[in-house]
């Protein structure tokens, strides 16, 4: 994913191996939050198999349950994965008490638990995505008891 926004915050020091992403960059937050849950391709592919996506738990089921049709497309497939990663994250960080987005020194925007573990969403979406395995539901339901 090539956000610009990102480049400033990559040239700065850390302290911590990830910081919160509305500090990371000069904007604000909500803006930030609303730019990660975007995830147009995967609303468009959802919304042609009549899913809905309303950034619930149960809409992960949906996804989970769709035809992988974007596995014949190798130029798709990327950019799906993506999309899978930061809507998981979204519904984590609308649903689950104290998650948040933070970024790591790579850039690599990741849910940070209350309880400080952090959850490497795009990969996740990009596992399933490829194999549909870990499904997204399942990450939620293992993430949302911790």
């Amino acid at each position: 994913m090539n956000m610009s926004f990102l480049d400033r915050w990559r040239k700065r020091p850390h302290a911590h191996p990830s910081v919160p992403l509305a500090e990371s960059v000069r904007a604000d937050p909500e803006s930030v939050v609303e730019l990660l849950s975007e995830c147009e391709l995967l609303r468009a592919q959802a919304a042609r198999a009549g899913v809905e996506l309303d950034d619930s738990a149960r809409s992960l089921e949906a996804l989970d349950q769709l035809q992988p049709v974007w596995r014949d497309d190798p130029e798709v497939l990327p950019w799906l994965g993506n999309d899978a990663g930061l809507y998981l994250g979204t519904v984590l960080v609308r649903t689950v008490r104290g998650a948040v987005w933070h970024v790591w020194p790579d850039g690599q925007p990741v849910v940070r638990l209350a309880s400080g573990r952090e959850i490497d969403v795009v990969t996740a979406g990009h596992d399933w995505a490829d194999s549909g395995a870990p499904e997204l539901s399942q990450v939620y339901a293992e993430v949302s008891e911790t």
